[in-house]
């Protein structure tokens, strides 16, 4: 059987959620965490191995909860690091995906670890990593994403012929003001899932390096993912198909989202 992974980013902890794992927050009915909301919904697309790109303050948490398997499935690690004394944080998303390079030897999708995506978006990218040898992503509609109120920011879509030409990062959107950031309730917006060929890998490692040296001293900048992607693809190093998804999109951004998700989760 073919060897295709999910990877988690779980590398970070929420200041929000009083510097815990809000992945691992107990939101379902039976006290299910988050994240394997995700999992078996993955698994169920047919994902055969789990990698966890964990932290110095998520490394022991998920280490105690899932160990070297979950539901008969192998589980490995990956640790994003950083020196405390010349960083505030670790380098961002890219760095957290290019600590698998040296664990990982065929196709994978990559996502935030406190996201639920559904059934449907796990089965389209499970079903382009067996039959392409491209990227991936998931559209989904803004009105499957936002809260009922208040603002979040989101990576815009745009889109030739079933191909992305850009992720563009929009700020402070809501149900309210769509219309005057010139986007509709039916516009596609990221939700950090890409299905990558393992060969992307040695092109993302580089920029890293490189980003790495330009910035060297700065504290805080992170190198995110979704804007590598997009340099790649305007380079025209990089294509990226893009598949829409009806799925609606579950997640917790603040502490008094919990209950609201939890009510949520009833239902699917």
């Amino acid at each position: 059987m073919k060897e295709l992974a999910v990877i988690y980013m779980v590398a970070g902890i929420s200041s929000r959620f009083e510097g815990k794992a809000k992945q691992l927050a107990k939101v379902g009915p039976q006290g299910e965490t988050l994240i394997e909301y995700s999992l078996k919904q993955a698994l169920s697309a047919g994902f055969n191995k789990i990698i966890f790109i964990v932290g110095e303050k998520t490394e022991k948490p998920f280490k105690e909860l899932f160990g070297n398997q979950y539901q008969g499935i192998p589980i490995e690690y990956a640790f994003q690091k950083y020196d405390p004394e010349k960083r505030d944080k670790p380098w961002g998303t890219l760095d957290a995906l290019c600590q698998i390079r040296n664990i990982i030897n065929s196709p994978f999708i990559v996502c935030n670890g406190d996201d639920i995506y559904g059934k449907e978006s796990f089965k389209l990218l499970y079903q382009h990593l067996q039959q392409h040898q491209t990227s991936a992503t998931l559209g989904y509609k803004l009105q499957n994403v936002l809260p009922d109120k208040g603002f979040v920011n989101r990576g815009i879509f745009k889109i030739q012929n079933n191909k992305v030409i850009s992720i563009d990062e929009t700020f402070n959107i809501s149900k309210e003001n769509l219309s005057e950031k010139n986007l509709t309730s039916d516009s596609l917006c990221s939700m950090n899932i890409f299905a990558l060929p393992q060969n992307n890998l040695k092109d993302l490692d580089l920029i890293l390096t490189k980003f790495k040296e330009e910035h060297n001293g700065d504290k805080k900048i992170e190198s995110l993912l979704p804007v590598e992607l997009t340099n790649l693809i305007k380079e025209n190093k990089l294509i990226m198909e893009i598949y829409p998804t009806p799925e609606k999109w579950y997640g917790l951004t603040n502490p008094e989202d919990e209950l609201i998700l939890k009510e949520q989760l009833k239902n699917i």
